[in-house]
């Protein structure tokens, strides 16, 4: 059964930083994506950034433009970790934010959460004005 945990969220004031970190058990990334979405009151949930390996494209991150610059994801393939540095928080990254990951290798829409087939239980970000 494959389990996706988040942990890192919590409140922080803008222009401050969290990191997030996704453990992933009975899953092991070696090809396809790994990702991470948010969602907030009355918005769809939106792609944030995806880490992308096959053999086509090599490995590849993908960010969505609102966080270009300000957020960073990497893996840690040892540990079977994904995370997800954010800094230079603004008011609107408040959010539930959830880790996901595909079966599949082949995820050319990497940040469309229907790619998507194993989803986190989310955790919270508040960031504060």
């Amino acid at each position: 059964q494959v389990q996706l945990v988040e942990s890192g969220g919590g409140s922080v004031q803008a222009g401050g930083s969290l990191r997030l970190s996704c453990a992933a058990s009975g899953y092991t990334y070696s090809s396809g994506c790994m990702g991470w979405f948010r969602q907030s009151p009355g918005k769809e949930r939106e792609g944030v950034a995806a880490f992308y390996s096959f053999y086509t494209v090599g490995n590849r991150t993908y960010y969505a433009d609102s966080v270009k610059g300000r957020f960073t994801i990497s893996l840690d393939n040892a540990k079977n970790t994904v995370y997800l540095q954010m800094n230079s928080l603004k008011p609107e990254d408040t959010a539930i934010y959830y880790c996901a990951a595909t079966r599949a290798n082949y995820c050319p829409r990497t940040l469309t959460s229907s790619s998507y087939n194993y989803w986190g239980q989310g955790t919270q970000v508040t960031v504060s004005s």
